[in-house]
């Protein structure tokens, strides 16, 4: 561990505590009790929030549906509804510093990332604004000469947002706008973790003009806040990015009403190592794709699937960068990787390792907690896992953490039935020379998306989701916008000629 790269403590000025509330029809609400957030890394507490109960949510959702009926937002035009968009993304870009600071103390993420991640959410926001003014249905004149058919896309109602922890303010910016664009009105139930940069947006939001009750936030926990929106019968949609275990509940919840669900879950991402790969290239993007968001994430390049005949110079690669990765303090800008989330998922990561360890696996670097100065043992080393099989759970599980296992092939065939052996199909990459090579890789793989010699690149015209476990439906892009818009269909008589059903007596 004393080769590793690790940056203790800095000082800096913490901010004052925030003091988080409700938002419900444009009015800030305090709750009967409260619940606080400490920082996994410098162990203060970063935030103080209303506790949301059955009634405050029953509260929120009736002002989204008053609101949505009302049109007042679902009625207006898609120019109007880019104006308070383009507002909100301009007023994003003038918070980042502040918005990231909260990001960074409540999840552990290097503030670099947090202030790349706050600032990149403008974009999306500018793009759905664009969508809101191109949105259109179809018309169909080939009917008959007396018909014209016309298709309608609406909003589709009001929309429950249920984020994560790991990406607080970019996954909120991968929905709201998105579903505001639409027309749609919203409840939102951030994490309980990371509860302060959804409150930010709220602000924003109110300074952009946005008319009260159609975005509602309520702060709180699954039960009964995240339950309740998933099973309330004036909710039309549920978008919930998380674990695939509780994707299947809030599905299961929301079969009730039959309501439409959205779902971003979980994967295990392969990315295949070829033998005529760029290996140094190949490596970075490695290296970056399990410790970016100190490994969790549910794009994280989980594990590597590396022909035999290169894998050992490849992991010796692999081992020699994870060295160079700043660890540690995740207020300085320099690092790179910062805390894990809770000491109890800490510990989750630690059991997976260990356990493929026990089960014969080789540990080729890291493995346990890592002590950072002045900031404690919240941290995981960066590990490489080496003769792992594909029973193994390591190899199978999502582990979400700074933990990369290595699985070898033989034949190409072997590699895409290692990737598809698994439950998950979120992203997979594979890294050749051969444009032919990469493009059978990416009609065969069980993906939702295929990098090719690039990992986690992302642009808001793209869509983005999984199969199988990793999810339903998609998020940003036009496929995305279209998740929150219903088709109806107009038939239109425009002449005299149908003849009578009835028969009239002559």
């Amino acid at each position: 561990m004393n080769d590793l790269t690790i940056n203790t403590a800095i000082e800096y000025e913490l901010p004052e505590t925030a003091v988080n509330r409700h938002l419900i029809a444009g009015e800030w609400l305090d709750g009967a009790d409260t619940f606080e957030r400490r920082s996994p890394s410098h162990d203060v507490v970063v935030s103080v929030s209303a506790q949301g109960d059955a009634a405050m949510t029953e509260r929120a959702i009736k002002a989204a549906r008053d609101t949505f009926d009302a049109g007042h937002w679902s009625r207006i035009s898609g120019k109007e509804r880019a104006a308070v968009l383009l507002k909100v993304a301009d007023l994003i870009e003038a918070n980042v510093d502040r918005i990231a600071v909260f990001e960074t103390l409540e999840s552990g993420k290097p503030i670099s990332q947090s202030r790349g991640e706050v600032g990149g959410a403008a974009d999306l926001w500018r793009y759905a604004a664009s969508l809101a003014r191109t949105s259109h249905g179809d018309s169909h004149n080939t009917l008959g000469k007396d018909m014209l058919g016309v298709v309608l896309k609406e909003p589709i109602g009001v929309v429950s947002i249920i984020t994560p922890w790991n990406f607080p303010f970019w996954i909120l910016s991968q929905k709201l706008p998105f579903a505001l664009a639409a027309g749609c009105t919203v409840v939102i139930k951030p994490s309980e973790m990371t509860p302060t940069s959804t409150v930010m947006m709220g602000e924003l939001l109110i300074e952009a003009g946005l008319p009260a009750g159609v975005c509602n936030i309520v702060l709180g926990h699954g039960q009964p806040v995240g339950s309740l929106m998933s099973t309330h019968k004036d909710v039309d949609m549920v978008t919930f990015t998380g674990s695939t275990a509780v994707g299947k509940l809030i599905t299961q919840a929301a079969s009730g009403t039959l309501k439409k669900v959205a779902l971003e879950l979980g994967g295990k991402n392969p990315q295949v190592i070829c033998p005529d790969a760029d290996l140094d290239s190949a490596a970075d993007a490695v290296t970056f794709g399990v410790y970016f968001n100190v490994g969790q994430c549910c794009n994280s390049s989980s594990r590597i699937i590396v022909h035999e005949d290169i894998a050992e110079d490849f992991v010796r690669r692999v081992v020699a960068l994870s060295r160079k990765v700043k660890f540690g303090d995740p207020l300085d800008p320099d690092t790179q990787v910062g805390a894990i989330v809770t000491a109890e998922h800490n510990a989750k990561i630690d059991s997976y390792v260990q356990a493929a360890v026990a089960d014969g696996a080789k540990l080729d670097l890291g493995g346990g907690n890592l002590a950072v100065g002045g900031l404690g043992e919240q941290f995981y080393q960066p590990t490489v896992i080496s003769g792992v099989s594909p029973q193994m759970a390591i190899a199978r599980e999502e582990v979400f953490g700074p933990v990369l296992v290595v699985l070898t092939y033989r034949t190409f065939d072997e590699a895409v039935a290692l990737v598809n052996d698994s439950d998950y199909g979120l992203s997979a990459g594979i890294w050749s020379e051969n444009m032919h090579t990469c493009m059978d890789f990416a009609r065969r793989a069980q993906a939702g998306t295929v990098w090719t010699n690039t990992w986690m690149d992302g642009f808001p015209e793209l869509a983005f989701g999984g199969v199988k476990q990793s999810g339903q439906g998609r998020e940003i892009g036009r496929y995305g916008f279209e998740e929150f818009l219903e088709v109806k269909s107009l038939v239109m008589r425009i002449g005299r000629s149908r003849a009578p059903w009835v028969q009239q007596d002559a």
